[in-house]
């Protein structure tokens, strides 16, 4: 029998034997499989012991992939934004305190660089699975600094994956100059962007469109299979396998299948984990503990002590409260998986000191064990604090955050500040997104094409042909960089508000028309033998007929929203209660335009019987500037109106279908209408001008053009709003309207 497979059943009986003893004396399953590992590894002598390290490696590099992957299906990028800056700010304010303070200890100790570095990598993040369960075993995690304790391990977990790219690009490289650096942080936000633009369109398109012939077993082998391709796919750009694995688990979280993927995954990820928890176990040696028990116990007083006094710090510059400060901070004295992954990386590429990582386990065991009584502690310091402060110190601290307060309020009435924000974050996303894809395409192009249009077509028509394909892929990405936002509603305001705002407009739609210039002659020079002069001229007017041309213009709005529709897939179908009942496990909202010789022109709605005949409802008739909301049986259609339908992906495209064929005569598709009704839930912050008052108060629906069809409450409970019901800090209002009265409103509540 093959050893890889003894071993395999070794390290697991001892595993499942040494857990049940944890579990029983209620210790966390991850220093069970630690000491597994130890006393299966090769550094104890008393039990037998494994008979191939290098097999073992292997099954563990898996068990990061699943970690990874499943840390990416439980935590999306929409998330993270939604969670605000103050979690924001608070995890790197940590993470940048403890990464200067395990750098200095290694500093002191002599240490070389790369240690220094991985070891600030190390101790910058606390262990999510262990404070979960410290705060169920202690009752806490319903109260209000727990929340925010769990927000901060879900960012720095995210920080965590971005950080070890960092810290692999420095480890090849060796170098640590500015440049280099940012060159590195460039290609990592490319390939980042890159991947989730991508995947976020084709995966969800895939899942659907497969959706019949998948069941658990087929949905269990096709993510897994999609895991690995992306892990592949990060190794061969030189990133860490683990950085794919999370790359794909955070696409497939935007999908409806997400959380069947999560209980289909979770075994494969459970069983590998071990296997992963108990290979960092067999690295632990004995001898090394000895020889290095000053710096272990050095650095668990520095991340005890650093976690209580940084930790706390950052949490009260970020919330102005002493007391949730410092209950967070002492929540989070610990390091945890990260660190292992750290160290296991580090010890890939062959950077850090064998020393390094038995160190770290060991530090990890004892900070472990010490964190509920450190938690425990935390309500005595708080009230010490306060006998400690002075009233002037006390006043002090209450006038930071009044002065706070007031400034944030004072910016969220300056109506003309948010638009300003919102329409420059939003150019600069999308132009990033349509520059990516772009880049993207050009380099696919000239490295596939272009070579195989030259062996084929010789050296003149080649590279022409190529030009041309590559011009037409990257035309309707080049469009949207050039022309989108030009004339949006926050552009119109910002017009029309003062001339810095006006030139703030027109010095962003030059940048982008520039851009959009600048990718095309990039194509052309790169296959034309013409002067450059020639060239910029031809540039000029290919993005002159790209502008100008309604195929590019369809083709680009149908990318953009297909894009939009699988982004808020599950967000709409992820709504409990009334929300849930409103939208349904598959609906969706699309818009179908009736062709100019259509059949259906001058029928009814009863006579076309839509609901039977093709499983959809309407919702609207938009013709023109005109709209007819909830139609009846008797109104008609006509040739050119847009049906606004509901159901679900697959009755949609059958209705699409339908309408090109029942025709007179053949058509081409035209423009989509400018109005699209979409849902969204906005959360209310402190500075919301919503608080306070009802809905029968702001008179919601003529001031924003907008219905409020439910509130989600802090338990995640949503119902339908009563008129007098007081809206709350913390509340999640769902809210139906157009998408430009919708984008307003989001700046402006």
């Amino acid at each position: 029998m093959s050893s890889l497979i003894t071993d395999l059943a070794y390290i697991l009986t001892v595993a499942s034997i040494v857990t049940i003893i944890f579990k029983r004396l209620k210790q966390p399953l991850v220093l069970g499989y630690i000491v597994a590992g130890f006393l299966a590894g090769p550094h104890m002598t008393y039990t037998p012991s494994v008979s191939s390290m290098e097999g073992i490696e292997e099954w563990s590099q898996i068990g990061v992939i699943f970690l990874m992957f499943t840390l990416g299906l439980e935590f999306s990028f929409k998330k993270i934004v939604r969670m605000g800056m103050k979690p924001i700010l608070t995890a790197l304010m940590v993470m940048g305190c403890m990464i200067g303070v395990g750098s200095m200890v290694a500093f002191l100790f002599g240490w070389s660089s790369m240690d220094r570095i991985f070891l600030g990598g190390m101790l910058s993040m606390s262990s999510t699975t262990i404070i979960y369960k410290a705060f169920d075993e202690l009752g806490l995690r319903s109260k209000r600094f727990a929340s925010g304790v769990i927000s901060v391990l879900i960012l720095e977990d995210i920080l965590g994956i971005l950080l070890m790219v960092v810290l692999s690009a420095m480890a090849v490289s060796r170098r640590f100059e500015g440049l280099e650096l940012m060159k590195s942080l460039m290609e990592l936000g490319f390939f980042l962007m890159l991947w989730f633009l991508v995947g976020i369109y084709l995966v969800p398109l895939l899942l659907r469109k497969a959706g019949r012939y998948i069941n658990s077993e087929t949905l269990l082998v096709v993510s897994v299979g999609l895991c690995f391709l992306l892990a592949v796919v990060a190794s061969s750009v030189g990133y860490s396998p683990a950085f794919g694995a999370f790359m794909m688990g955070s696409i497939l979280a935007e999908t409806i299948e997400a959380e069947n993927i999560e209980k289909v995954v979770g075994s494969l990820r459970d069983l590998f984990g071990a296997v992963f928890f108990v290979s960092v176990g067999m690295m632990v040696e004995p001898s090394v503990l000895v020889e290095y028990w000053l710096p272990i116990l050095v650095l668990t007083l520095a991340v005890v002590l650093g976690q209580m006094f940084f930790g706390s710090l950052s949490f009260f510059v970020a919330s102005g409260d002493v007391h949730t400060a410092i209950r967070s901070g002492f929540s989070m004295v610990q390091i945890g998986e990260f660190a292992f992954i750290i160290a296991a990386l580090g010890q890939e590429l062959g950077v850090t000191s064998a020393f390094l990582y038995p160190v770290v386990v060991a530090v990890s065991i004892v900070t472990t064990f010490f964190t509920p009584y450190v938690i425990r502690m935390a309500p005595a310091v708080c009230d010490r604090v306060d006998q400690t402060l002075s009233s002037h110190a006390g006043n002090l601290f209450r006038l930071h955050e009044d002065i706070a307060a007031r400034r944030r309020k004072r910016e969220a009435v300056r109506l003309s500040v948010l638009v300003r924000r919102r329409f420059v974050v939003e150019v600069l996303f999308q132009t990033a997104a349509f520059l990516t894809i772009c880049i993207a395409l050009a380099m696919f192009s000239f490295a596939t094409l272009l070579p195989l249009f030259h062996h084929i077509l010789g050296e003149t028509y080649g590279p022409a042909l190529c030009g041309l394909v590559t011009l037409l892929c990257l035309s309707p990405f080049i469009r949207p960089i050039v022309i989108r936002k030009n004339n949006s509603k926050e552009a119109q305001y910002l017009r029309s508000s003062n001339a810095g705002s006006r030139a703030l407009v027109g010095i962003i739609i030059t940048v982008k028309l520039l851009i959009g210039l600048a990718i095309i002659y990039y194509v052309v020079e790169f296959v034309s033998p013409l002067w450059w002069v020639w060239n910029v001229l031809i540039s000029v007017g290919v993005l002159m007929l790209i502008v100008m041309n309604r195929t590019v213009q369809f083709v680009s709005m149908r990318i953009e929203r297909t894009f939009k529709q699988n982004l808020r897939l599950r967000e709409q179908q992820g709504a409990t209660g009334y929300g849930r009942r409103l939208r349904g496990k598959d609906l969706q909202i699309a818009h179908v335009k009736v062709p100019m010789h259509s059949r259906w022109g001058g029928h009814s709605l009863a006579q076309l019987n839509f609901g039977r005949t093709s499983q959809v409802h309407i919702a609207a008739i938009i013709r023109g500037e005109h709209r007819i909301n909830i139609p009846g049986g008797s109104n008609r259609i006509y040739p050119g109106d847009v049906l606004e339908v509901v159901g679900d992906a697959e009755t949609i495209e059958s209705l699409r279908a339908r309408s090109t064929e029942e025709l007179y005569k053949p058509q081409e598709a035209a423009q989509e209408d400018k109005h699209s009704m979409s849902i969204i839930s906005v959360s209310l912050t402190e500075s919301s001008p919503l608080i306070g008052h009802t809905l029968q108060d702001t008179d919601f629906r003529r001031r924003y053009n907008c219905m409020v069809v439910g509130v989600e409450d802090e338990h995640g409970h949503l119902g339908i709003t009563q008129a007098k019901r007081q809206f709350r800090q913390g509340d999640i209002v769902w809210v139906v309207g157009e998408e430009a009265d919708l984008s307003m409103l989001e700046m402006v509540i």
